[in-house]
């Protein structure tokens, strides 16, 4: 009798060793993810911080976020300066209740296209994205629709797949530029972000520049004036655009 329960006391003993090891085990395999992790979004962070190569001759993909009233304006008036030829074809996206910004950017490429003779499906596409939060919704139900414009962003940035992304401080932009970020750090397509932020902000970011800003997401952000890059050093300043 006292063998047999010596013989199971040596049993438990090997249990609990077992246990211990793959505990052992499983923490390290979790650190060594942890840091694998924490090492790609420090790579991630470093070369998106790198500028736009400038040698390109190919035409990149662009993903171009409206919004309502000025945000699209300012947009628009960025567009009609840049080398179309070099951003092509161009993804146009603007907030599923926001119908003037899209027929404004249509406008745009239907000029374009009688200039350069071309046809606008060859080179433009419009897109809608459900809003995160409408004005004046409450906090609480703005969750819900937050979680659906992420499922909505994923979607057509897996369909979309640019390789650069402008916006210009719509919060439509926030999940739209959070997939990309997302993507990069998972290898799955690298997206270069370029923020402008809109020349009504003086003195301080708005909030989606302040996130993009905060969380090292946009690869470069611009400011149109010297006081916000005096407060925000990592901006580039580039003076007044319109």
């Amino acid at each position: 009798m006292i063998g047999y329960f010596k013989l199971l006391m040596m049993d438990k003993g090997n249990g609990c060793s077992f246990s211990g090891v793959v505990s052992t085990g499983t923490f390290s395999c979790a650190i060594v993810v942890v840091t694998l992790i924490l090492l790609r979004i420090l790579y991630v962070m470093y070369w998106g911080s790198r500028p736009f190569g400038g040698k390109a001759t190919k035409p990149v993909s662009t993903l171009i976020v409206l919004g309502s009233g000025g945000h699209t304006a300012e947009m628009l008036n960025l567009l009609a300066v840049i080398q179309k030829d070099r951003f092509t074809p161009r993804f146009y996206v603007a907030a599923a209740t926001d119908n003037m910004s899209l027929q404004k950017a249509q406008l745009l490429e239907n000029s374009l296209a009688e200039e350069n003779g071309t046809r606008v499906p060859d080179t433009a596409q419009f897109m809608q994205i459900y809003r995160s939060r409408e004005v004046g919704q409450s906090y609480i139900t703005s969750i819900w629709t937050t979680l659906i414009a992420m499922a909505h962003a994923l979607w057509l940035m897996i369909k979309i797949r640019p390789q650069v992304i402008l916006c210009n401080g719509p919060g439509t932009c926030i999940p739209l530029c959070a997939i990309a970020f997302l993507f990069k750090i998972l290898g799955i397509r690298w997206s270069s972000i370029f923020y402008v932020e809109s020349i009504a902000r003086v003195r301080r970011l708005s909030l989606s520049g302040l996130l993009l800003y905060k969380l090292r997401m946009a690869d470069q952000l611009f400011v149109q004036w010297p006081q916000l890059h005096g407060k925000y050093p990592r901006a580039t300043y580039v003076g007044r655009l319109m």
